[in-house]
C-alpha cells in the first residue's frame, strides 16, 4: 500500500478553512454547543487545524416511521425528534415527549463527535493521540481525494434503546427511569472526556510550539563547531603576533569544509 500524499499547501488550506468558517451553522440547533465551543475555539485558533462540525453529545428521543423501523438508523432527516437535550435530564420531560408518539421511538445516548480538517498528517496524528489518550477511542484519520485529512474525534459510550412501537409504549416506567439514570450517568462521563480532552490538548499544542521554537541537536552541534573554531582563529591570530612568520612562511590553510560549516552556523546563530 503507498504512503499517502503530503496535505493541501498552506495557502489552499488557509482558503479552504477561510470558506469552512465563513459558512453559516447548518445544525438543527443552528449554534455552536456551550460544551464544545472552548475545544472548537482552541483548534479553529491554530493555523493547522479547521473544524468542520461537531456536537457536545446529547439525549435524543428519535421518531421514525411505524412501518420502518430502521428510518432513524438509515436517514436520519427522515425522523422526528420528540425531545432532544445536550444535559442530563429527568423522567417526567422523557413522558411527557412520549406521549406525541405515533411512530417507533427510540431512546438515544450520543456522546461527543469533532471533525476537524487539518493541513498535515503530523496535524492530525497529534490531535488523535490526544483523542485516544482522553477516551474517545473510537477516533480515526481519513485522507481523501486531493489529499484533504480529516480527524474525527469520537467515542463508544452510546446507548440506544426502543421504547415504543407504533406508538405504543413497549417497556414500563421503572424500565425507562433506569434508562434515564443509565443515559445521565453517560452525559457526566462525556462532560469530564471533554475537559480532559481540551486540557490535553492544549498542552500537546504548546509542546509542539515549545519543540519547534527550540534549536534542533544539529544547530546546537553547527554551534559548537563554530565557537571552537573561533577559538583556534584566536590562538592562531595571537600566536602570529607573538611569533611574526619569516618571508617564506605561511600559516596553514584553513579547511574549506569547516570554514563553510562555521559560515553556515554563523548564518543560523
Amino acid at each position: 500500500m503507498a504512503a499517502p500524499g503530503p496535505g493541501p499547501p498552506t495557502a489552499a488550506f488557509r482558503q479552504r478553512k477561510a470558506q469552512r468558517l465563513a459558512r453559516a451553522d447548518a445544525s438543527r440547533k443552528g449554534a455552536l454547543d456551550e460544551r464544545a465551543a472552548a475545544v472548537v475555539q482552541l483548534l479553529n485558533g491554530r493555523a493547522q487545524f479547521c473544524t468542520t462540525s461537531s456536537c457536545s453529545g446529547r439525549l435524543v428521543l428519535a421518531q421514525g416511521s411505524a412501518a420502518d423501523t430502521n428510518s432513524c438508523e438509515i436517514q436520519k432527516k427522515n425522523c422526528t425528534w420528540l425531545m432532544v437535550t445536550h444535559e442530563m435530564c429527568i423522567k417526567d420531560d422523557v413522558m411527557t415527549a412520549l406521549e406525541k408518539a405515533t411512530g417507533d421511538v427510540v431512546l438515544k445516548f450520543e456522546p461527543f463527535v469533532l471533525h476537524v480538517l487539518c493541513q498535515e498528517l503530523q496535524d492530525a496524528q497529534l490531535l488523535h493521540s490526544v483523542a485516544i489518550d482522553s477516551g474517545f477511542r473510537n477516533s480515526g484519520i481519513t485522507i481523501g481525494r486531493g489529499g484533504k485529512i480529516m480527524m474525527a474525534v469520537r467515542s463508544t459510550h452510546c446507548l440506544e434503546v426502543p421504547l415504543s412501537h407504533k406508538g405504543k409504549l413497549m417497556v414500563s416506567e421503572e424500565y425507562i427511569e433506569f434508562l434515564i439514570h443509565v443515559a445521565n450517568r453517560k452525559m457526566e462521563e462525556n462532560a469530564r472526556r471533554i475537559d480532559r480532552f481540551y486540557k490535553r490538548l492544549e498542552l500537546a499544542l504548546k509542546t509542539a510550539v515549545s519543540a519547534n521554537n527550540s534549536p534542533s541537536e544539529e544547530t546546537e552541534k553547527n554551534r559548537s563547531v563554530y565557537i571552537h573554531r573561533r577559538k583556534r582563529k584566536t590562538i592562531q591570530e595571537q600566536d602570529v603576533h607573538t611569533f611574526p612568520k619569516g618571508p617564506n612562511e605561511e600559516l596553514e590553510p584553513e579547511d574549506d569544509t569547516e570554514s563553510h560549516l562555521a559560515i553556515f552556523a554563523e548564518i543560523m546563530i
